[in-house]
């Protein structure tokens, strides 16, 4: 919540209680993807950053899909208009989440150069910055692999301290992943985002 919300809660609770209340009971019909996206609906509406985020996060997490959340903004055009929508969107991008890249949109996506192949030994990982996004690139015997350094759970941006060995652990929930396979090895249940790759003339080139 806002810290107006907070401060109302507080200063007023029994009147923000039922008001509470109301909201629960009035959607008490409504699946809780349907009730998140309406309230996506209704934070683009005011156009409340914050709460457009926390809702557009449970809404995905209840099982709604990017082109279900794009689809809503649209079909809500008579009641947002144009710039509030741009605006969502804006929003949206800027959070940079893993639903919303081009290829999990099956849109094109572009090849990046991420670093000269020789900078990393068989066996090392490191962290890279490449055109805007964190990395995390492990050399091993056969295959190289590339992954988004944002966490799966809340897209925290997982720093290169957080790396010990090949174990990688988000700073936020201590969700700890396997860097050698990008798998999950404790606290939650989703695997780091692998990012695809090639080498070229002894340069690695990532898409997305």
């Amino acid at each position: 919540m806002s810290d107006a919300l907070n401060y109302l809660v507080k200063a007023r609770p029994d009147a923000m209680g039922h008001y509470f209340k109301f909201l629960k009971e009035a959607g008490r019909h409504l699946d809780p993807k349907t009730r998140n996206l309406i309230s996506v609906i209704t934070k683009v509406h005011a156009q409340t950053d914050r709460g457009f985020r926390q809702y557009l996060t449970r809404a995905l997490r209840e099982g709604c899909t990017p082109a279900e959340v794009i689809d809503a903004l649209l079909m809500a055009f008579p009641a947002l208009g144009l710039a509030k929508i741009v605006w969502a969107v804006d929003v949206l991008l800027d959070m940079d989440l893993p639903e919303f890249q081009p290829d999990a949109m099956g849109l094109p996506g572009t090849w990046h150069d991420v670093m000269a192949i020789d900078e990393l030994a068989v066996g090392a990982v490191t962290r890279v910055d490449c055109d805007g996004r964190g990395l995390f690139v492990h050399r091993g015997a056969d295959e190289i692999r590339v992954y988004d350094s944002r966490c799966p759970h809340q897209t925290t941006n997982i720093p290169h301290l957080a790396l010990q060995g090949t174990k990688l652990t988000c700073p936020k929930h201590e969700w700890q992943f396997d860097i050698t396979t990008g798998e999950c090895i404790a606290k939650g249940d989703r695997p780091l985002r692998r990012w695809k790759s090639k080498l070229e003339n002894g340069r690695l080139l990532a898409y997305w």
